[in-house]
């Protein structure tokens, strides 16, 4: 089966190296077709009509999550090989939550080891295997299996927070009681260690801190948050008119 194969990445040497993989993992492949960023990624991809890309995560102009989310929409069948430097909570959830039903897809860090990525390579673009590295499979298992976890609801309420939204305001959103919501917010608490950060620097310390603020920093400072996620809750926020 011959095949063209689309790598987004914006980094010129990362780019070359990516393109000596593919060619040495793939002889199979007629051609190899790059972007330098996910906007051009995504034309590329609709231009050419290619179905296997290899892409970066943290990108200019549109980042690896982005351009996925697109690429997808656009063509559910394409095989994706996310190759990234990051295995942060925020980039592993984010990756997740756009992936289509049954879609084959990849997930190796720039750590692993050159026949580790030609193996993904050949695994995800020739067999439809789904492969993902042993460090993200266990961020996976952490954020989406494990009772400590965020449920998807929850995490969603925590980007709302960190969007400034109010209770109502994330009620109205979800469509859920106000009590509902407050009770997520509680459990989002726990998970995090909000109390227990709070009470460690300032004993008696309800009126040093705004819980849901402390929410929003001890998701930033463990990575279950990034930059990358509120910009694309931003921008969903704006398009949806805000409510």
């Amino acid at each position: 089966m011959m095949m063209d194969v689309l790598i987004i990445e914006d980094d010129a040497l990362h780019r070359s190296y990516l393109h000596e993989a593919v060619r040495a993992a793939l002889p199979e492949c007629r051609s190899v077709v790059e972007a330098e960023n996910g906007l051009i990624g995504e034309a590329q991809a609709r231009s050419s009509r290619i179905e296997h890309v290899v892409m970066d995560l943290q990108m200019s102009e549109r980042n690896g999550i982005e351009a996925a989310r697109t690429i997808w929409r656009e063509r559910p069948d394409t095989k994706i090989l996310f190759w990234s430097n990051y295995s942060d909570e925020a980039y592993v959830r984010g990756v997740s939550r756009i992936v289509p039903e049954g879609a084959t897809y990849g997930y190796v860090l720039k750590s692993a080891s050159e026949d580790r990525l030609k193996l993904a390579l050949r695994s995800v673009f020739m067999e439809s295997q789904c492969v993902i590295d042993r460090e993200v499979r266990g961020i996976q298992q952490k954020s989406l299996g494990n009772s400590l976890g965020l449920s998807d609801v929850e995490y969603e309420i925590l980007i709302d927070v960190a969007l400034g939204l109010t209770d109502k305001a994330i009620a109205h959103r979800k469509h859920l009681s106000l009590r509902s919501v407050q009770n997520r917010l509680q459990q989002l608490y726990e998970k995090l260690d909000v109390y227990e950060s709070c009470g460690r620097n300032h004993e008696g310390s309800e009126g040093w801190f705004n819980l849901r603020m402390r929410a929003v920093a001890v998701a930033l400072q463990r990575k279950v948050l990034n930059t990358s996620a509120l910009e694309r809750a931003e921008r969903d926020l704006q398009a949806s008119g805000r409510m």
